[in-house]
């Protein structure tokens, strides 16, 4: 019974041994390294970047797809030069509230809604949001909502011409202007109409979105399942690449993925997350 005893501390002690090691992802490029952690509640998704990553399926693998001021997006394992094999596999989208596209999210691909309308992720390919800093105004007023009411404001005396103007606006000037002169439009519209045109939003989204940026348009659509944690400046340098047809780089971006088997309070205590 002693023995029996014995035994079972000392594989409490290993099991709880191995609970504490988590990982830590670097991903080498030409530009520098970047450092990922990945979360333990989207459990699908971390096990299998961990495989992948830990076969070496991702080496030599780019970031074939970069726009700026919104992501970098690599992992294609099947466009992996001298690859035999076919990642033709997906994984169920997990959905975290607390998980949101900030500037440095790692997040899944997928393929779009009208072929996947359970929003399951890729295989293998994933993005990093680079993403641009946003006013308050872009995240709290239902431009959806004003949109609709545009044209009854349009047949108000006084604005008549307003839908020509926006168009000018937006495409003129920008996604700015645009949202700017909407600011000052919905207390106008609020009053002529009687609805409200403010749409809630979660604060530690709109801190984050307002302060670093982020790409909020994505938000509950593709499964966030991790975030750089050094390196946010080699993910300005590669989405600030020259780009073609496609959005692919003119250079390709080459990418070695490792993975470092650390202890779990060794990488809270250096990366708080």
């Amino acid at each position: 019974m002693k023995r029996l005893i014995i035994v079972w501390i000392a594989f409490a002690f290993i099991f709880a041994s191995c609970q504490e090691k988590d990982y830590l992802i670097t991903i080498k490029t030409k530009f520098g390294d970047i450092k990922v952690i990945l979360y333990d509640d989207t459990p699908l998704h971390k096990k299998n970047f961990i495989k992948l990553a830990s076969e070496g399926l991702y080496d030599s693998t780019a970031f074939h797809r970069i726009i700026q001021n919104f992501m970098i997006q690599g992992g294609d394992i099947n466009a992996r030069p001298g690859y035999r094999g076919t990642i033709d596999y997906t994984i169920p989208a997990e959905f975290v509230k607390s998980h949101f596209h900030h500037k440095g999210a790692l997040a899944a691909a997928r393929k779009s809604d009208n072929v996947n309308p359970d929003k399951a992720s890729s295989g293998d390919q994933f993005y990093i949001v680079k993403g641009q800093q946003l006013d308050e105004g872009d995240l709290t007023i239902d431009m959806q909502k004003i949109n609709k009411y545009l044209p009854n404001l349009a047949e108000v005396p006084g604005f008549e011409g307003i839908l020509d103007t926006l168009s000018h606006i937006y495409y003129e000037e920008g996604n700015a202007a645009y949202n700017s002169k909407i600011a000052r439009l919905k207390p106008i519209m609020e009053d002529r109409f009687g609805v409200s045109f403010d749409k809630k939003y979660p604060a530690d989204r709109l801190k984050a979105y307002t302060t670093i940026g982020g790409t909020p348009h994505l938000d509950d659509a593709y499964t966030v399942f991790g975030r750089v944690v050094e390196g946010l400046d080699v993910v300005d340098k590669i989405a600030s690449v020259q780009t073609g047809q496609g959005d692919k780089p003119v250079e390709n971006v080459y990418i070695t993925v490792e993975v470092e088997n650390i202890s779990a309070k060794k990488l809270l205590s250096k990366y708080p997350y």
